[in-house]
C-alpha cells in the first residue's frame, strides 16, 4: 500500500483524492496545510485519517510513502526540493514548476538521490491521447495540427471586480498559459515531438498575466496552432488535419469522442473508454514509478512542455 500526502486543499485535491481511491494499492493518508483547522475539514471531506501542519510535518510524519503537491505554482520548486530531500517521492502538478531551467535543477536532484519525481500532467496518462496518437496513421500525412483548452474561469469575475486572485496572479504563477496551455501544448509534444520553432501572442487582463494566447509551432511538413483562454469558452474542438483523412478530438485534456473524417466520405466516432475521473492515470503511474519503472521519458515530455512555455512566456502581453 503507498500512502500519499496532500498538500493542497483546493478542488483539484479532492479531485485527486478521489483518483487515489480508485487505484488500486493507494490510499491518501494525510492532508497538509499550514492552518490546522483547514486540513482537519478537508481530511474530513475526502476522508483522509490524519494530518500535517506544513510540508515539514507532512514529510516527517511516519505514514507518507509519497506527496502530491498541489500548492500555489510559485512554490513548486521550493517543495520539491524539500521532500527530494526527505528521499519522498513526489507528483507535482503542474506546471510542475516556472520554467525549464528549474525542471532541470528539479529532476537533477532527484536522479541524484534516487526519488521519483513526476509531473500531475493528466493528458500524458489519459487513455484518450493514446487513442489520438493511435489513429495518426488512418490520417495519412499530417498538414495542419489545430489544439485548443478554451474555458472561463469563475475566478475571472474576481478580476473583473478588481480583486486579486491566486491562479491569475502573476506573483504566484498564475496564468491561462501555465494552467490550460500547456495542455495542448504537452499533447502537441508526446504526439509530434518538439516543432522547429514556436511563436505566439498573449492577451494581457488587469491581474497582470495573460487571459488568453495563440501559438504557431513549425514542424517538418506542417504546422501547429495552439490556443488556451481562461477568459472565454468555446464550442470548436481540436483537429488534426492529415490528406487523408481529418480527425476531430472533442477535449484535448481528456479526449473521448474522435471523429475521424476520410476524404470524400462520411465520418465515423470512436468512443474512448476511460475512467470517469482523468486523474487516474497520473495515480497509477505515480504507483508504477515507486515500483520501479523507469520515469526519464516522462520528466523529458515535461521540460519539452516547459521549454516551449519559456518561449511563449517570453513575449511582451498584448
Amino acid at each position: 500500500m503507498i500512502r500519499i500526502g496532500i498538500v493542497g486543499t483546493s478542488s483539484i485535491s479532492e479531485r485527486f483524492a478521489e483518483a487515489v481511491g480508485a487505484v488500486d494499492n493507494t490510499v491518501v493518508s494525510r492532508v497538509a496545510s499550514r492552518d490546522e483547522g483547514r486540513a482537519r475539514a478537508f481530511a474530513d471531506v475526502i476522508g483522509a485519517p490524519g494530518v500535517a501542519v506544513g510540508l515539514d510535518d507532512l514529510l516527517a510524519a511516519p505514514d507518507v510513502d509519497a506527496v502530491y503537491l498541489a500548492s500555489p505554482n510559485s512554490v513548486h520548486a521550493a517543495q520539491i526540493a524539500q521532500a527530494v530531500d526527505a528521499g519522498i517521492p513526489t507528483l507535482v502538478e503542474k506546471p510542475a514548476v516556472l520554467s525549464a531551467a528549474d525542471w532541470d535543477t528539479a529532476v537533477g536532484r532527484a536522479r541524484a538521490r534516487g526519488v521519483v519525481l513526476l509531473e500531475a500532467m493528466r493528458t500524458a496518462y489519459d487513455p484518450g491521447l493514446s487513442a489520438v496518437r493511435d489513429l495518426l496513421p488512418r490520417l495519412g500525412a499530417v498538414r495542419r495540427v489545430s489544439l485548443r483548452y478554451e474555458k472561463r474561469s469563475a475566478r475571472y469575475d474576481h478580476v473583473l471586480a478588481g480583486e486579486q486572485t491566486n491562479i491569475f496572479d502573476p506573483a504566484l504563477g498564475g496564468s491561462a498559459l501555465r494552467d490550460l496551455g500547456v495542455y495542448p501544448l504537452h499533447a502537441l509534444v508526446r504526439l509530434f515531438g518538439e516543432p522547429r520553432s514556436i511563436q505566439g501572442a498573449r492577451v494581457g487582463i488587469a491581474s497582470g498575466t495573460d487571459g488568453l494566447g495563440s501559438a504557431l509551432a513549425v514542424y517538418d511538413g506542417f504546422i501547429a496552432d495552439v490556443a488556451w483562454s481562461k477568459i472565454t469558452d468555446t464550442a470548436l474542438p481540436s483537429e488534426i488535419q492529415g490528406e487523408d483523412a481529418s480527425l476531430a478530438i472533442d477535449a484535448v485534456d481528456a479526449p473521448r469522442r474522435l471523429t475521424v473524417t476520410p476524404r470524400g466520405r462520411a465520418p465515423y466516432a470512436i468512443e474512448v473508454d476511460a475512467p470517469d475521473n482523468p486523474m487516474v492515470g497520473e495515480v497509477e503511474r505515480l504507483r508504477q514509478a515507486i515500483e520501479g519503472a523507469d520515469i526519464a521519458g516522462d520528466q523529458d515530455l515535461t521540460a519539452a512542455t516547459l521549454r516551449l512555455v519559456d518561449e511563449l512566456l517570453a513575449v511582451p502581453l498584448a
